[in-house]
């Protein structure tokens, strides 16, 4: 199996800058990784950086209860300052607070066991700030459930994009392992908005609070989800259902490309990080596993053995040739994970007669790391240049059009 970076301990035990970016505590680089994600996400929005690394000052190397608090501490800070400007009329900073506060509490739930009350506590913090921001945008954004199965629905956010345009395209984004529909405002979600494109970010199966207060986990089947997403957006008045495309991100990269392997409503896919097989992911994952807690609440096993068992039918095989709209791959060059499973999905997209594109991302660029973490801002514009085109959007004539800017 391809070795992966998030694996190895370096020789250098000090802070410092890797091809994938900049690793803080490498005797731990699974946290290291989390704080990288969290710091690359400040220049979205979703923090600032000396918040950030005076939050990383005031933790103890590896653990999850101070990294808990401290992100936390820093979470409430911006939440009671964003509270007290609106308070104030003064809507700028309070957003600007607000978006900020859900990402250092998204950081913050992180590390948490499944089971740990603290889990859904720090989730629904998460939640109440993004939907205070986006009920303040221009247009607003509209807080969601779209209809699933057996009564039960997937939590969401409907962001229209700013622009007088009376049916505007759309993206159904969405997360993966552990990214959820919050984080889909800095991953992907902004840069859609910014080039005229409406998004749907979706907790799926085994994700957010589709997971936490509905109990509803993963699936290999992705198009059923994604259909019903479809579905909704159908009965919008403001979107062009023509003209609808998929977005996931981490191993939702792969859910993404199921998805419009069967899905052909689909106008366009788009995996930000692609993935064949997630049983060979994750097979030699045992219970020591740095995620094996969030493996196992995610796809719904007691055990490691049992997760990946269930893994087994989670791959493209037999299914990518079934894939008729162009797919976009993006991909870190020196992603944590690995890259080889990106090249097989190219590889036997190309070989299927997919209109497939691969674009990975250079440590010279940045943007090398898993989805981009070390750089969101340069994975957003790779996958919106290229989806606008896809859609065929003049952004110069869509300026004319603009209601209000993009933050």
């Amino acid at each position: 199996m391809e070795e992966k970076a998030i694996d190895r301990i370096d020789e250098s035990r000090g802070p410092h800058y890797e091809p994938y970016g900049w690793h803080h505590w490498p005797e731990h680089p699974w946290m290291s990784y989390q704080f990288r994600r969290a710091l690359g996400e400040t220049q979205e929005g979703g923090g600032s950086v000396s918040e950030c690394f005076l939050a990383a000052s005031r933790m103890t190397p590896g653990d999850n209860e101070s990294w808990h608090a401290e992100w936390t501490r820093v979470g409430d800070s911006n939440r009671v300052r964003g509270d007290e400007a609106a308070s104030a009329g003064r809507v700028q900073t309070a957003r600007n607070c607000w978006l900020r506060a859900a990402d250092y509490y998204r950081s913050a739930e992180f590390w948490l066991a499944s089971d740990d009350p603290r889990r859904l506590e720090t989730f629904e913090k998460v939640e109440a700030c993004s939907k205070a921001f986006f009920a303040h945008l221009t247009p607003p954004g509209e807080v969601v459930r779209v209809p699933y199965e057996n009564g039960a629905h997937l939590d969401a956010y409907f962001v229209p994009a700013p622009f007088s345009v009376e049916k505007q395209p759309a993206v159904i984004s969405f997360g993966g392992l552990d990214a959820y529909k919050d984080e889909m405002w800095f991953m992907a979600g902004r840069g859609f908005l910014q080039r005229g494109i409406s998004v749907l970010m979706i907790d799926g199966p085994g994700q957010g609070g589709t997971l936490r207060r509905g109990g509803i986990t993963g699936r290999h089947d992705y198009e059923v989800p994604v259909g019903r997403c479809i579905d909704y957006l159908e009965t919008r008045g403001d979107v062009d259902a023509s003209r609808v495309a998929v977005c996931g991100g981490g191993i939702g990269g792969h859910f993404a490309a199921r998805a419009a392997c069967y899905e052909h409503r689909l106008a366009a896919a788009l995996s930000h990080t692609a993935g064949w097989s997630l049983y060979d992911t994750w097979r030699d994952a045992d219970e020591d596993h740095r995620l094996a807690d969030s493996i196992k609440w995610v796809f719904g096993a007691a055990s490691m053995k049992e997760a990946v068992e269930k893994l087994a039918p989670y791959t493209l095989e037999g299914h990518i040739e079934r894939m008729k709209c162009p797919y976009l791959i993006v991909h870190g060059g020196y992603d944590v994970l690995g890259v080889a499973q990106a090249r097989k999905v190219y590889e036997a997209a190309q070989a299927a007669g997919v209109d497939a594109t691969l674009r990975l991302v250079d440590q010279e660029e940045t943007g090398a790391d898993h989805c981009q973490h070390d750089n969101p801002t340069i994975g957003q514009e790779i996958l919106a240049d290229w989806l606008a085109g896809v859609f065929e959007i003049d952004e110069r004539e869509l300026m004319s059009k603009t209601l209000a800017p993009i933050l």
